[in-house]
């Protein structure tokens, strides 16, 4: 899913007051985490992940693998947390700007 820079703008703004909601632990991107974030963002569309001991270049592929695995964008990444966004096919709950 490619974004915009005004979509990805519009919901760093959206997803600032939220708390993360999945967390990556010492174990990296397993299959246990994958389904959650699946559940999650299923539930919410926008969620923040904590990816926690791994230096940046592991994050970075951390995140960017979770985001494969769940078919979602990763909207932003600031140090340790990062947001990913994933619409609802059947009922939206955010919209976001066209490009």
């Amino acid at each position: 899913m490619d974004l915009t820079e005004k979509q990805r703008k519009h919901l760093k703004g959206l997803a600032h007051p939220l708390n993360p909601v999945i967390l990556v632990g010492s174990g990296g991107v397993t299959d246990g985490v994958v389904a959650e974030t699946v559940r999650a963002l299923h539930d919410h569309e926008l969620i923040k992940v904590r990816v926690r001991g791994a230096d940046r270049a592991e994050r970075d592929a951390m995140l960017s693998r979770l985001a494969a695995a769940t078919h979602s964008a990763l909207v932003t990444r600031i140090g340790h947390v990062a947001v990913l966004y994933r619409p609802r096919a059947d009922h939206p709950k955010i919209v976001i700007p066209d490009a």
